[in-house]
């Protein structure tokens, strides 16, 4: 009979483990200091990053396949 009843009452716990996570969260973490933003935005660089040019894969793979 009692192995019956942990079966049955597993949503019951699931369920009660939710609503409990649900009310820690309305609870306990609101409590936690709110982190501020900074007070001056950050400012964009004014020189434009110039990237180096990518190798072409295909190209790559060509010229380690010529060297062998």
């Amino acid at each position: 009979m009692y192995a019956l009843i942990v079966p049955a009452s597993t949503p019951f716990v699931l369920l009660a483990t939710v609503m409990g996570l649900s009310w820690w969260e309305d609870h306990v973490l609101p409590s936690a200091e709110p982190v501020e933003a900074p007070a001056e935005a950050l400012s964009t660089p004014t020189a434009s990053v110039q990237h180096p040019e990518l190798t072409r894969v295909d190209m790559t793979l060509t010229k380690e396949v010529a060297r062998r």
